[in-house]
């Protein structure tokens, strides 16, 4: 578990570098280094089940907005017949932006029920 947090705490200070250019980088900057705080913390061996929740609770709070937004996942799906999203890495259309956060936060979800899991089995989550 501390090579998968390890190597989440790079992908998402990755991600988060690669936001520099995005169109909004003042909200997923941040976003995805709270998900490498996260699996930092995960790294370390020493989870708050606090920090955790409060990053689901936003991110998924998020992603469902994204999904069911005017141009969000759901228009990509139905209006525009799921056209490939990861074509091109600039994003012509709303609905492909959206469409490519929703799974970045899909990602940060992942990981973080991931490691709930994995730290609640272990009795380690600080609370």
């Amino acid at each position: 578990m501390r090579i998968f947090n390890l190597i989440f705490v790079i992908l998402f200070v990755i991600f988060a570098a690669l936001q520099y250019n995005d169109p909004d980088p003042y909200i997923w900057m941040p976003i995805y280094l709270y998900g490498a705080f996260v699996c930092w913390m995960g790294y370390r061996g020493k989870m708050n089940v606090v920090v955790l929740f409060a990053g689901l609770a936003v991110f998924m709070a998020y992603a469902l907005y994204l999904f069911v937004a005017e141009d969000g996942v759901l228009s990509w799906i139905v209006d525009h017949d799921a056209e490939n999203i990861a074509g091109t890495m600039k994003a012509e259309t709303p609905w492909i932006e959206d469409s490519r956060e929703f799974f970045g936060l899909l990602i940060l979800i992942t990981v973080f029920l991931i490691n709930y899991f994995h730290f609640r089995k272990r009795s380690v989550i600080r609370k």
